[in-house]
């Protein structure tokens, strides 16, 4: 049986990287088990670009980071005990998140918010 308190744990710690950019993104959802940010980057097909969420699941805690679907090069210096973790090209899965995992996250998400603003993708909030 998933522990709901590690979940609930790694949700906030994963919530506290996200909302870190917040300032740069606009928030869709901030519930008490989904945080949803999009860009206010707007795709030819008149949606805004995804850039990341956590949610809490039913058997894991889910976190999202489109820029790496955008720049797989992103990827290139993450652990291979991340990329057990990874789910599809753009979603990591936990448990309960280690402190080394959280920091490759953070920095994985502070480079992904970079090169979103270098390649023009976060537009105008």
């Amino acid at each position: 049986m998933p522990d709901s308190d590690a979940f609930e744990k790694s949700f906030h710690r994963l919530r506290t990287v996200l909302r870190r950019h917040a300032d740069g993104l606009v928030v869709i959802k901030d519930e008490p088990a989904l945080y949803y940010l999009d860009t206010a980057h707007i795709m030819k097909n008149k949606k805004p670009l995804y850039f990341g969420s956590v949610q809490i699941r039913k058997r894991y805690v889910s976190f999202h980071l489109m820029p790496v679907y955008v720049f797989p090069d992103l990827l290139e210096p993450v652990s291979p005990e991340l990329m057990k973790r990874m789910q599809g090209k753009s979603c990591f899965n936990f448990t309960a998140i280690t402190d080394g995992h959280l920091a490759e996250i953070e920095r994985l998400t502070a480079a992904g918010f970079a090169r979103y603003q270098t390649e023009k993708l976060l537009g105008e909030p």
